[in-house]
């Protein structure tokens, strides 16, 4: 009562205000069967939504695994083929306008699963994948692919 006339007003003691929101949360949470349902409920749709969300992903990969296997050029060389080899490390270095292949190099033999062994200039060899080189063509072999590209006139 002195706090009222003191301040001009009312005083709420903490334990009082403990007290009032234990009963708000004992009104709020009385039917525990409800509650539990409806747990239960998101639970489920949780779980529903996470198993889409892996169907979804698992569908991406397949798509996107078909598209890059579709881009694959098959190649096939032989013994003695002359082929060019893509230089990765030429990104490290400036250099615009040089050639990302290097070679020509020689098929010395032809590995399961597209794997190559090459011959060097100097005559040492080299294991590479098939996907990382091309066929050279020298200049009479480019002649006659010009010369059956051109319309007849």
């Amino acid at each position: 009562m002195s706090f009222n006339l003191v301040y001009r007003k009312a005083c709420h003691l903490p334990v009082e205000l403990e007290y009032k929101a234990q009963w708000a949360i004992k009104e709020m949470n009385l039917d525990f069967k409800a509650a539990g349902e409806r747990r239960m409920l998101q639970m489920h749709e949780l779980e529903e939504i996470c198993h889409n969300a892996y169907e979804n992903s698992k569908i991406y990969k397949e798509k996107t695994k078909a598209y890059h296997d579709r881009r694959i050029i098959h190649q096939s060389f032989a013994p003695n083929d002359r082929v060019l080899l893509f230089n990765s490390r030429l990104k490290l270095f400036t250099g615009k306008l040089r050639s990302r292949w290097s070679g020509p190099f020689t098929v010395k033999e032809v590995k399961p699963y597209g794997t190559l062994i090459l011959w060097g200039k100097k005559g040492d060899t080299f294991v590479f994948n098939g996907q990382r080189v091309k066929p050279y063509l020298t200049e009479e072999e480019g002649r006659e692919a010009m010369l059956l590209a051109d319309p007849p006139g």
